[in-house]
């Protein structure tokens, strides 16, 4: 039951994916959480260091910002990143992951989801048979909605600690 949190990739910020071991994968989209995995939750924080990654990345790669935040805050960040958005994804229901393997004509090996939580951005995209890769929040404050994730994250998070599966801190790719 567990296995569907678990994910394939684990870093500690979106800065530290080796995204050249995903491109050798095949990887050609990457879909970003926005809230607490690039921008802290309920602020607007357009940050330099971000759009020159994502500069960086749409060389190789289709990025879009792939978040159950509404259209009026994910836009602001999808027009500052010149990059696609994706909002009211639902995750991790799959509606919204078939809908851009669809429209941007891609197969289920050759996406990435990359996100900071694991009932949303991981379950989703491990559904979906999707790469998945969480990140730390890059915030302590979350949306009103995750606080009951959180909690049940805290709880998944200690039993793969006691079965020496995913600890805290311990990154893999």
């Amino acid at each position: 039951m567990l296995k569907r949190f678990i994910p394939d990739m684990y870093q500690e910020s979106i800065f530290t994916i080796n995204y050249k071991k995903l491109k050798k994968k095949g990887i050609k989209c990457l879909l970003f959480d926005l809230d607490n995995t690039i921008s802290p939750a309920r602020e607007v924080v357009l940050c330099e260091k971000t759009k020159k990654l994502f500069d960086k990345l749409k060389k190789d790669f289709k990025v879009i910002l792939f978040s159950n935040n509404f259209p009026r805050r994910v836009g602001k960040f999808g027009s500052y990143y010149d990059v696609d958005i994706a909002c009211i994804s639902l995750k991790p229901f799959s509606y919204k992951y078939r809908y851009i393997l669809r429209k941007y004509n891609l197969k289920k090996n050759e996406v990435a989801s990359i996100g900071d939580q694991l009932l949303t951005d991981i379950q989703g995209g491990n559904k979906m048979g999707i790469t998945t890769i969480l990140v730390n929040p890059i915030s302590d404050i979350d949306e009103r909605e995750t606080w009951l994730n959180r909690q049940i994250e805290k709880k998944i998070f200690k039993t793969f600690k006691e079965k020496d599966i995913l600890i805290k801190g311990r990154y893999y790719d």
